[in-house]
């Protein structure tokens, strides 16, 4: 029985482990941290509860179908609950518009903002729809070891519907010119990695998920998902081994031959390397066996990091629901204090979101736990007087733009960004979402999820294919698993 060590128990690396366990794989998962999760973690804390990374569940069916490999629906697991709205944007204080679920509601919508959308975000949608199917279910399942892969007739002869030379921002102008419509569409795309003029078009497969698909909840949290994927694998055989932080790797004959921690040994057949893809190439690694140079690094554009807030409030807030975003009025210079110049952004949009409205587990009777999130560029210089300085202005904005007042009922605050993510994580500069999905970091443009040099180690997760967030993470796991299963039948 070939054995797989799995660095890493985020969302790839569980998911590369079930994948092998399922196939005979002998499975071994390596985890810095007392806990699975990764990003994904969660925390408790004078009754309070949090989530600390993703929050949004988004592309069901990407969950669906991987559960589906092993016989099971996601209700074996946890209990999903559909958010009606799916979320609230404010344009300004007392000027909102909430995302309603219902697909008949939602053309009412755009139609009462600019007439005629209507009609035309269906249209809009249906070739999203497309781009959906062909984009989450054939591309980015491929290993993009070479362009050849993509020689498929249905990706050839639809390549056109596809819009990957268009940008974002270029495409949405054609159907819709109302800035509030512009901001809906493009705010899924914001963490993708690049402003709207620099995303592919192919892109508004994201529209679809979010408006088609849907914006859900799991009962009990995010973590609900994790802990899904954790029984899994323990079912399936897999091992845990926490508060194990790879140090180095033994290297014989142009192979790993195991992965060495503080405190342990691990023999291995196959390495899947899923923590930070930077860190393990340029941090333990001998140079002689990495893909790409430091300069190659520092050309690669990032996602943002993010600037959180845990917050535990002392009272009942009426006017937020599960997900809010909050715009400033010059959306684009956010993005551009992002993605061109980096720096702490001047005004940023904030987002947050108040799991309390819809889980009454997260927090005491009476009280509330929101999560306030700023993105920000990665590699930036994070310090307590900055974090305080954004935790007065995001705190002011929300109470000014919702006609609210809670600062004096903060009775928990957590703060987390850039150095924390680098600390936890070894994430590279500080990032919280992985890779940009910049047309020029598309496909076999992304760091190649195969070691060169040696032929058993694979790597998995946000920096490589097929990109940033949890759907794409699970993706990225399979995708490693079935390259290790054609690697061992052709040995």
């Amino acid at each position: 029985m070939a054995k797989v060590v799995v660095i890493g128990a985020g969302f790839s690396g569980l998911s590369t482990a079930c994948m092998l366990a399922h196939k005979g794989f002998s499975v071994d998962i390596v985890e810095k941290h007392s806990m699975a999760g990764g990003r994904a973690r969660r925390y408790s804390e004078d009754g309070f509860t949090f989530d600390m990374g993703p929050s949004w569940y988004w592309m069901p069916d990407v969950f669906d179908r991987f559960f589906a490999h092993f016989g099971h629906k996601t209700s074996d697991f946890y209990q999903l609950e559909r958010l009606d709205p799916s979320y609230t944007i404010y344009f300004g204080p007392g000027d909102k518009v909430d995302l309603p679920a219902d697909e008949t509601a939602l053309y009412a919508l755009f139609e009462s903002i600019e007439s005629g959308s209507g009609a035309r975000l269906k249209k809009f949608l249906e070739e999203a729809a497309f781009k959906y199917e062909i984009g989450i279910k054939k591309l980015v399942m491929k290993p993009s070891r070479s362009i050849t892969e993509f020689i498929d007739w249905e990706i050839i002869s639809g390549a056109m519907k596809m819009h990957i030379l268009q940008s974002f921002h270029s495409y949405i102008r054609k159907y819709f010119s109302h800035p509030k419509l512009l901001r809906i569409l493009e705010f899924p795309i914001l963490f993708l990695g690049a402003t709207a003029q620099k995303t592919p078009a192919l892109y508004s497969l994201m529209n679809y998920g979010d408006m088609m698909l849907g914006t859900w909840y799991p009962k009990g949290g995010m973590y609900k998902v994790v802990e899904a994927f954790e029984t899994l694998a323990r079912s399936l055989g897999v091992n845990f081994y926490f508060n194990q932080e790879v140090t180095s790797f033994d290297i014989s004959g142009g192979r790993v031959t195991g992965v060495q921690t503080a405190h342990s040994r691990f023999s291995a057949d196959y390495v899947v390397a899923s923590a930070d893809y930077h860190h393990v190439e340029q941090k333990i690694l001998p140079p002689q066996f990495r893909n790409y140079s430091p300069k190659y690094w520092e050309s690669r554009t990032m996602s943002p990091s993010s600037l959180i807030y845990y917050l535990g409030i002392n009272k009942i807030l009426p006017e937020i629901q599960h997900h809010t975003l909050i715009f400033n009025k010059d959306f684009d210079k956010h993005a551009e204090q992002i993605y061109e110049s980096p720096a702490w952004p001047d005004n940023p949009s904030v987002y947050l979101s108040c799991t309390s409205k819809t889980d009454s587990t997260v927090a005491p009777v009476g009280m509330e736990n929101v999560f306030v999130l700023i993105p920000v560029a990665p590699g930036l210089n994070d310090t307590d007087e900055v974090r305080e300085h954004y935790f007065d202005f995001s705190i002011n904005r929300i109470e000014e733009t919702l006609n609210i007042s809670f600062k004096e009922d903060i009775i928990y605050k957590r703060m987390y960004s850039n150095r924390d993510f680098a600390t936890d994580y070894h994430a590279f500069k500080g990032n919280a979402y992985g890779l940009a999905n910049t047309l020029r970091q598309t496909a076999i443009l992304k760091p190649s999820m195969f070691n060169k040099k040696l032929d058993n180690l694979l790597y998995a997760g946000q920096l490589t294919i097929p990109g940033p967030g949890v759907p794409p993470a699970i993706i990225s796991g399979q995708v490693a698993a079935t390259e290790i299963e054609k690697k061992q039948r052709n040995r």
